[in-house]
């Protein structure tokens, strides 16, 4: 059988009796199975009918929740009790852990069946899912494309139908990115409104969990089960409530101003398609009542100094865990220092050297002032410059990503080209804001991502701006033709 459209089918469908469990968690494993796009690391057969017949028994008592008996896809960055999860890493290779990261636990408690954990950017470092250990994700709708990263394997499982939602992870555009590139809706939370105790940690103050899913309606349905504070992760803001965040989504925008920063259009390499179809995008909102108003974020240009200084050390921090000694990887030298260079030179790529060699220089003595507190200074200014922006509209739109998926290959020896993918992304990310990314049509027949952003926990305003774009578009039905390997 084939999979539902959104959750909310697949939802009816199972309350109906017209499918169990069992049978949807059959057809994603038939259709990961005939992936071709290198999207998954690890598929979990037994583990995903189990919990389908645990969805089954679920659904016959009555009172389930919505996701139960759904078939989701993990980013094997997150943690999985008696599941390997590598970080995309041959350091981690042959890890397994011994308990499940929050968000897989509030998942598994209302009876969301995992399929299996998907390819990534080692350790979420990149923006092509071109750095993974176990080779690069391939772009559903053309094979030779990129699908953005680093949750690249998260975003094509969704956009190749072969789950009804994915989690991910958003660093700098880690989800985002992705779904714009691929054609799928995907969303970051506000910092510190998802638990992420269990969650390999990459760059802790701008690390964040969210959804890859076919409609808003779906982002809105799985952020409801995985928002709330958890007492394991004290970043999490403490008793906020956790939202019916569905309630503003039949709302429209007739009267909502919507800021459209003029610095987003002036950035170097934006193509001209893609700026095609998110201006027309902003019509459309316009026409649905919504008043645009252009606002300026003159700090724009330098969010990618920032977070190209901040992230670099705190991965340089979070990875110095990887000695060979505690687990993952181990290869013996002659002594300590010897093991700890082997494991590290044998077990890391060369986009994760790259990263922790930038951040321990950024950290080292005679250059912590110059660089990192300076940095954390200039994040302290572009927080201060959204503040004031919101004060005048309820939230911004603008392009997710300057470019539609490029070629495989085509910047990987160009850190910097490859790291202007994210221009649009990551200053959401510095200033710990919510924002999502839905399609807004092709250019060059491929997907092109409109970002709506919000206030810190107005994820319901965020919600309610793109579900209105998207019932009024046909966009998010366009999917790729894909083919069985």
């Amino acid at each position: 059988m084939e999979l539902p459209r959104s959750i909310r089918d697949a939802a009816e469908l199972l309350r109906s009796r017209r499918a169990s469990a069992v049978e949807l968690a059959e057809a994603a494993l038939a259709r990961a199975h005939a992936d071709r796009h290198n999207a998954w690391l690890h598929l979990c057969d037994e583990h995903a009918r189990t919990q389908a017949g645990a969805a089954d028994g679920m659904l016959k008592s009555g009172g389930a929740p919505v996701l139960t008996g759904i078939p989701w896809a993990c980013k094997d960055i997150i943690g999985t009790k008696a599941i390997p999860t590598t970080a995309g890493s041959r350091i981690l290779e042959q890890y397994v852990p011994p308990y499940s990261a929050t968000v897989v636990e509030r998942l598994d408690s209302r009876g969301a069946v995992m399929i299996g954990k998907t390819n990534l950017d080692e350790f979420a470092m990149g923006s092509s899912n071109e750095n993974s250990a176990f080779g690069p994700v391939k772009n559903p709708w053309r094979l030779e494309r990129v699908p953005g990263g680093s949750s690249g394997g998260s975003a094509v499982a969704v956009a190749a139908g072969e789950v009804l939602f994915a989690l991910g992870t958003d660093t700098g555009g880690s989800i985002r990115q992705p779904a714009a590139l691929c054609g799928v809706v995907g969303m970051k939370p506000t910092y510190g409104r998802v638990p992420r105790w269990g969650v390999v940690a990459f760059a802790s103050s701008l690390d964040q969990v969210g959804p890859f899913t076919n409609t808003v309606e779906d982002a809105a349905i799985v952020c409801e089960a995985i928002f709330g504070k958890d007492p394991n992760d004290t970043t999490m803001v403490a008793d906020f409530p956790n939202d019916d965040l569905r309630t503003d989504l039949e709302k429209g925008v007739k009267g909502l101003r919507l800021g459209v920063p003029k610095e987003y259009f002036s950035i170097k390499g934006m193509e001209p398609g893609v700026e095609r179809a998110v201006r027309e995008a902003l019509a459309v909102l316009e026409r649905e009542g919504a008043k645009l108003e252009e606002v300026s974020l003159s700090l724009t240009d330098h969010g990618l100094a920032v977070y190209y200084i901040i992230q670099p050390a705190e991965a340089s921090s979070n990875l110095a865990r990887y000695d060979g000694v505690r687990y993952g990887l181990r290869v013996e030298g002659p002594n300590l220092l010897e093991t700890y260079k082997r494991t590290r030179g044998k077990g890391f790529g060369a986009e994760v050297k790259r990263r922790m060699i930038l951040g321990t220089y950024a950290l080292s003595a005679g250059y912590y002032d110059a660089y990192y507190v300076k940095a954390q200074k200039v994040r302290t200014l572009i927080k201060a410059e959204y503040d004031r922006v919101f004060e005048e509209v309820d939230a911004l739109v603008t392009p997710t990503s300057p470019t539609v998926a490029f070629a495989i290959g085509a910047k990987v020896n160009d850190p910097l080209a490859m790291y202007l993918n994210d221009i649009f992304t990551l200053p959401v990310n510095i200033s710990g804001l919510p924002g999502i990314s839905l399609p807004c049509g092709l250019s060059e027949g491929l997907p092109v991502g409109l970002q709506v952003i919000a206030n810190s926990y107005q994820e319901r305003t965020m919600f309610r701006v793109a579900a209105a774009y998207e019932r009024a578009t046909p966009h998010h039905l366009a999917r790729p033709e894909v083919k069985a390997a």
